[in-house]
């Protein structure tokens, strides 16, 4: 049976001196500070973990220090570390820049111990694994530490952009890089090709940008375009070309200082009082390969793992089993990985997926078929050996079934949305169902919400957009009438000045743009023209000045 088991090496030794690395061909760039931009105040952190981020910054505070790393034996060949951030830590090479918005960034991972323990200890299952592909390549071990800034290291993210996983690849760059995503698999979940992936992309980008770090971290953010283009801006208006002089999206500019910020803390953890959550210096997880489709039901109770800790480890799976084409990998702890593997070798692969008897009823397809039974038509035609989308009444078919209850496996993106919204919380539910022309900002203001609040408890970003036909869910506390109480309310006839949009004008008058696009029949993606008239029906007691 072809069956593949691999097992990620042991750390090198930890005075290794590293030669030749990329890194190397330009360093100017990691200490200018020639020219420093404003402060960024900005910080907002990973969409998992954007709760606990504030909006400005104070001075670190102070904090006791931290016990020192463990630096190994100190004999004449020392022994790798034995704690995983003591072996990136020895080989970080980005430095930091007296620069403020760095300072910003490192205050605030300063001032939240309790986030970095959160990510670190999320981060555990995975780190070594990205450390050892990093090493592979001889690229900045810095680079481990994206993660936590992507995504806090939750391989479940999901954020504006559709980006998703610990990487946070959009479709369309995941899918140019080699990442599958389908009904049954998405590639961007999976930490291990996911890996493989990003840092292709980073590769590529460092090339591209000449040997400059911070312009391809910058363009792994905002994208290779906006960056090339803020470069060349610069240099046509005679300016420095560095990182911090670029004009780039606000997140892009609070993007690199963070992974910057987080390198320096790690680098000097007993000077900022940071104790980073223990990892041993092993591979956690395994990597095995199966030949044949298999139930994720099936495979926990064969690796005796909980189901729910082997998706948490295998998070790019969308539906019961891994998909019918590929890829069956499954990322398994050592002990595990070898109960896995004696059950596979002692079983028939016909034995690791449930099947069921189907007779055709007079109105089915293979499509209302596939949806019944969870499953996918291609499926249901290359278990029956059939073509065409043809079947017949009477006749029967083999169907591929969940061995465990659906509501036990949780892993599509549909199913996660629903737990989400089914969360108990304080206050009255309400089902909203988007209609055309919505945003968040529009239902927050309406239903006298928190745009952030409203995103969260429906899965998203807050600068996600709608489709018209959503379900939405929303909290309201207390009795508060689901709608705004309005007071004395006349039609109002207002002319567009400079520098208005749609949005400005509904905060002035407190409605809504819907009720703008309605009342004046226009389209918000179409540009207000300064002397433009427009009719409003306005509350004129609840009018901001």
């Amino acid at each position: 049976m072809n069956l593949i088991i691999q097992r990620f090496a042991v750390a090198a030794l930890a005075t290794v001196v590293i030669s030749g690395c990329k890194s190397t061909l330009d360093n100017s760039w990691l200490t200018d500070t020639s020219s420093v931009a404003e402060p960024e105040t900005s910080a907002e952190q990973p969409v998992a973990e954007q709760q606990n981020s504030p909006e400005t910054f104070d001075a670190v505070p102070e904090l006791a220090l931290g016990t020192e790393f463990n630096s190994g034996d100190t004999a004449d060949e020392p022994l790798p570390p034995k704690d995983l951030w003591q072996r990136i830590r020895q080989k970080l090479e980005f430095k930091a820049p007296d620069n403020p918005r760095l300072r910003a960034q490192r205050n605030w991972y300063v001032s939240h111990p309790e986030y970095l323990n959160r990510v670190g200890k999320r981060s555990e299952p995975f780190l070594h694994l990205i450390v050892e592909e990093i090493e592979k390549r001889d690229l900045p071990m810095d680079l481990v530490l994206l993660p936590i800034v992507e995504s806090a290291f939750d391989p479940f993210a999901y954020s504006h952009g559709s980006a998703s996983g610990v990487w946070q690849f959009i479709p369309g760059t995941a899918r140019y890089y080699g990442l599958d995503i389908n009904w049954w698999y998405d590639g961007r979940r999976d930490v291990y090709a996911a890996t493989h992936a990003a840092l292709d992309y980073l590769e590529d980008l460092y090339d591209y940008f000449d040997g400059n770090w911070l312009h391809a971290l910058a363009a792994y953010n905002s994208g290779q375009g906006r960056v090339g283009a803020a470069i060349r801006k610069n240099k046509r208006a005679g300016k420095s070309t560095d990182f911090w002089s670029l004009d780039l999206p606000r997140e892009t500019r609070a993007y690199v200082p963070k992974l910057l910020a987080l390198s320096d803390i790690l680098a000097n953890a007993e000077t900022y009082g940071i104790v980073w959550y223990p990892i041993e210096n092993q591979p956690k997880l395994n990597v095995v390969e199966v030949p044949a489709q298999i139930d994720l039901a099936k495979a926990a109770e064969m690796a005796d793992l909980p189901l729910d800790t082997l998706h948490t480890y295998n998070a790019a799976y969308n539906r019961w089993s891994t998909a019918p084409e590929g890829p069956h990998r499954l990322l398994l702890p050592e002990h595990n990985a070898k109960l896995f593997l004696e059950a596979i070798e002692n079983s028939d692969p016909k034995q690791w997926l449930s099947w069921k008897r189907h007779q055709v009823r007079s109105g089915e397809s293979l499509l209302t078929i596939a949806k019944k039974y969870h499953s996918s038509v291609d499926v249901i035609q290359q278990a029956n050996d059939i073509s065409s989308h043809v079947i017949r009444a009477g006749e029967h078919l083999l169907i591929p079934v969940a061995t465990a209850e659906l509501s036990d496996y949780s892993l599509s993106k549909g199913q996660r949305l629903q737990s989400t919204q089914q969360r108990k919380r304080d206050g009255k539910k309400i089902d909203y169902i988007v209609q055309t022309g919505d945003t968040l900002w529009d239902i927050s203001r309406t239903y006298q919400v928190g745009t952030r609040e409203l995103a969260k408890w429906n899965g998203m970003a807050p600068g996600d957009f709608l489709r018209p036909g959503q379900k939405l869910v929303i909290w309201q506390e207390g009795k508060q009438p689901e709608r705004r109480q309005v007071g004395l309310i006349r039609t109002v006839i207002y002319q567009v000045r400079n520098g208005d949009s749609l949005a400005r004008i509904a905060n002035k008058f407190n409605v809504s743009i819907r009720d703008i696009e309605q009342w004046n029949d226009i389209s918000r993606n179409r540009y207000l023209q300064p002397g433009q008239r427009l009719t409003l029906k306005v509350d004129v007691t609840n009018v901001s000045g």
